[in-house]
């Protein structure tokens, strides 16, 4: 057993950019264990994930904000505070902010991720609509 008491202050908070759109900042809260990690994601409006999957899959619980969950080929759905999501393992999806509010949710990601393509403007505005 391990126990992480608040933010682990050697894991420093970070910008995400390579596999995000927007300035998507992650705040590690315990350094990855047994292939579990888990990161508290702050995403300002229209901020959101590349596409992409988990290997054993992916659980986000919304803190505060309201956003956005999007399975390939599907429409989005909206997500807000006190959420709870639960993504499979493969299945190819993205999440983010709506474009009139912030959105934090707490990331509990199992296994690899299996970073994809960018999700376009016209690609968000289409899913979001």
């Amino acid at each position: 057993m391990q126990i992480f008491h608040g933010r682990t202050e050697s894991l420093p908070s970070e910008m995400r950019g390579a596999t995000f759109s927007g300035e998507v900042w992650a705040d590690p809260v315990m350094p990855m264990t047994d292939g579990v990690t888990i990161n508290n994601v702050f995403f300002p409006p229209n901020a959101r994930t590349h596409w992409h999957t988990h290997e054993q899959g992916q659980i986000l619980q919304v803190v505060a904000g309201k956003g956005w969950i999007c399975l390939a080929g599907e429409k989005a759905r909206a997500i807000r505070t006190g959420d709870t999501v639960w993504i499979p393992a493969g299945e190819v999806h993205w999440h983010g902010a709506a474009s009139n509010s912030y959105l934090l949710h707490t990331a509990i990601s199992l296994g690899k991720t299996d970073w994809q393509d960018e999700v376009t403007p016209a690609q968000f505005a289409e899913a979001t609509e």
